[in-house]
């Protein structure tokens, strides 16, 4: 069929695209450690939260700190719609026999790929933060992260949908990624927050995938494991669909 051979090459193209800077790899990898070893024992020995867990406050915000990676992964991934619109490689692809959402959707799940990848190294290291790492536990965070991905790479293929410029959308990013990073509960319980506060954080859709990670790898979280589960789904069918709707009108004007 048309139409999965397109998917499947758009794919393909994103994560080649992935694999071959290597040093994006590394730098994806490097800077969460970075985070868990240094903000981590750093603000652990002020907060001395964690103490019941193993590994502390590290081990807390472990699983945030996965959220962090698949965040900026996929939201800064769809700059490459930019690209491919200042570099004419676009055009190419709207004149294929392929349809604008089936465009859209193949460019999602190769953006995911790539930040699937990334949280995948850091489950492998574990045992950095002395988390206890089973083949259930792995498998389990593996599934969850696929929408938790694919939702976030329709907010930053929605986002470049409208932006003509890497300025601009950077400018964009910076106030859609870092306030859904501070209120998702990556670095600090979500529970007895001030009632303003409280409401931003449940509005915030990573805030149900850093917790629904971290009922799994750690067994503690706020909210019920079925519920942030449920949301997660539905925020990523509702983004791929946006997007796809955004990207296919914004398309129809250019022509």
């Amino acid at each position: 069929m048309p139409e999965i051979e397109g998917i499947y090459t758009i794919w393909l193209r994103e994560t080649k695209r992935f694999i071959r800077y290597r040093s994006r790899i590394l730098t994806s990898v490097v800077t969460p450690l970075l985070w868990l070893l240094i903000f981590g024992t750093g603000l652990g020995s002020a907060v001395r939260f964690g103490g019941n867990l193993p590994g502390g406050y590290q081990a807390f915000i472990y699983p945030g700190i996965i959220g962090q990676t698949i965040l900026f992964t996929a939201i800064f991934s769809g700059v490459s719609v930019i690209i491919d619109r200042q570099y004419g490689f676009l055009k190419e692809i709207l004149v294929a026999p392929i349809t604008r959402p089936s465009i859209i959707f193949g460019k999602a799940i190769g953006i995911s790929t790539a930040a699937v990848i990334q949280g995948i190294i850091l489950l492998l290291l574990s045992f950095v933060v002395g988390v206890h790492m089973t083949p259930i536990i792995f498998l389990a965070s593996f599934l969850l992260m696929i929408p938790i991905s694919v939702g976030l790479a329709g907010v930053g293929l929605l986002i470049a949908s409208f932006t003509d410029s890497m300025e601009g959308f950077n400018l964009i990013m910076s106030f859609v990624v870092l306030p859904m990073f501070l209120l998702s509960g990556a670095l600090f319980p979500v529970t007895g927050l001030p009632t303003l506060l409280q409401g931003a954080v449940y509005l915030d859709p990573l805030t149900y995938g850093v917790d629904a990670l971290r009922q799994i790898i750690l067994g503690y979280g706020a909210i019920p494991l079925y519920i942030s589960v449920t949301v997660i789904l539905i925020f990523a069918a509702i983004m791929v669909f946006i997007s796809a709707l955004m990207f296919n009108k914004r398309e129809q004007e250019l022509m």
